[in-house]
Order: C-alpha cells, then structure tokens, then sequence
C-alpha cells in the first residue's frame, strides 16, 4: 500500500543517509521546545489507529468529533491516488477495496491482520477495539482535481460495528478547530510503516509548530520519528491525554525528512468538507 510521508509535488524530495544524518544532528541542536518520540504504550490513543486492508497498512487516520459520531481524519493522498502513483502499482482514483480503520493499533510481526480473528469487528491484541469498515471518502477536489497539497486532507465514513456501536462512541475523538494560529503547541501522532516500527508502537512527539515559510497554508513542526507510515496523524493542539485530547488544527501531510514535518492547517476548506461528510453528501462509496 501506500509508502509516502510526502506529498506529492515540492515535498517529494527523498532524503539521503547523508541529510538525514544532517536533519537529525540539526534536531538535537533545536529540539529544547520538543519532546523525545514516545514508542511505549504511553503514546497509545484508542482513538489513534491505522488504515488496513489486505493485512497491510500504510497510514495513520484519527477520529475526529461529528454528530453522527463516525468520522475519521487523514491525508488524502492516503486514500486517494494520483497517475504517478501508477508506477508503484495504485491505480489512481479513490481506493478500491476492503478498507478498515483499526484503532488502537497496537503489536508486533508482519501485517496488521496477522492475527487470527482479527478484522470485522473481532478483538485481539494488535485490534483492541476490533476494525471498522470505511464506507466513503470524502476528499477535497484541490487534491482530486489539481494535484494540488493544499488539499491533503480527508474525512471518512465508518460504519457500526456488528454490534450497531458508533466508533466514537467506543473510543472517542478529538474536535476539530478550523481557525487556529499556526503557531500552537502541539502533540503529533502517527504509526510509522515496518521497517522502522517493527513492533507497530505509534510515534508521538510535543512540540511547538510554525508557518510554513515554502508553503504558507501549512504549518511544520521539526520532530524525529516521522517515517513513512505516519501520513494522516493528528495535530493536536492543547493535548493533554486520551480523555483531554485538545483540538484536531490539521493532519500530517509529509516532510522532505522523517525530522520535518507539514501539515495543511484546517480552515474554512477543510470544514466545508467536513460539514458535507457530516450530511453525508458527496463523497466516494468504499466497496469491498
């Protein structure tokens, strides 16, 4: 599935061993107002998780706060392909397939449905809250019509589980904020793919963001742990943990690093996305 922590055009500049290693030394020189990345159960959130389908993932989606209490936050570029994605086998378009959202996510080995029993609803250790079927895409038409990282966000439909529970009400959820400041503290969380992350602890860093001074409508944070993986992570301003988990201002889109960071910050665009995911209007069905 889909690799990518950057965006697709002026972020999709691979780093080598060589500025990585620079990016990294960087950090320690300016990380005071950061904290470390946190991999231990502490960075759990059950409403944190990861997308999956075919016993892979590939990105990080949160739930955000809605009336009808099912509605998922993430990038777009997670769920909805462009033609250079072609070449790595996506067929552009919105995904096609059995896509779940697993919150909570959480255990070692290969595959995010290794575990017997997992999937549709079913506990386990690695799918403490089961997962959830997506049922639609709603997706900003910056990013499906131009290509355009202005639009790197999404919302999700989710259906009920098989016990008619609303995942909100199962794990909670943040509330959106569509007028922040760039300039918050903020607690970014997201799961990193495999190779980085082979236990599937999700990466979590405190710190204070900024505008984005090559791409102004997005705001940056500098943190390390930011691999592949954790595209769709929630920004959360003002957290304080699963109970006081502060405002959603935006969720993350790429970085020319896993040390640098962006994210869209949620503005007008954003909640008249969001508003029509909450009718129900629009948006792309999820079969299979």
């Amino acid at each position: 599935m889909l690799t990518h922590h950057t965006p697709r055009r002026s972020r999709a500049v691979l780093a080598t061993a060589f500025s990585l290693l620079a990016a990294l030394l960087a950090g320690c020189a300016d990380a005071a107002p950061a904290s470390p990345p946190k991999t231990a159960a502490d960075g759990l959130l059950p409403f944190v998780g990861v997308l999956t389908s075919d016993n892979d993932h590939w990105c990080t989606a949160s739930v955000i706060d809605s009336p009808g209490r099912n509605l998922l936050a993430t990038a777009a570029h997670c769920v909805y392909f462009q033609k250079e994605d072609k070449a790595d086998g996506y067929e552009p378009g919105p995904f096609k397939g059995d896509l779940r959202f697993a919150p909570g996510f959480s255990g070692s080995g290969s595959g995010a449905g290794s575990d017997s029993g997992a999937g549709k609803g079913s506990r386990s250790a690695r799918h403490p809250y089961g997962t959830w079927k997506v049922t639609a895409l709603h997706v900003n038409t910056l990013w499906t019509d131009d290509n355009d990282d202005r639009g790197d966000y999404a919302f999700l439909t989710v259906a009920p589980d098989e016990h008619g529970r609303r995942i909100q009400d199962v794990v909670g959820a943040a509330a959106p904020d569509w007028s922040s400041s760039p300039r918050r503290r903020v607690t970014v969380v997201g799961y990193p793919n495999e190779d980085h992350n082979p236990r599937n602890r999700p990466t979590s860093c405190t710190t204070r963001t900024r505008r984005d001074p090559d791409e102004p409508y997005m705001i940056r944070m500098e943190c390390p742990g930011f691999w592949p993986g954790t595209s769709g992570g929630p920004w959360l301003a003002n957290h304080r943990d699963a109970s006081r988990p502060g405002r959603l201002i935006g969720v993350l889109s790429g970085g020319n690093t896993d040390h640098e960071s962006v994210a869209v910050l949620f503005d007008h665009r954003a909640r008249t996305l969001y508003e029509r995911a909450v009718r129900g209007r629009g948006g792309s069905p999820v079969r299979g």
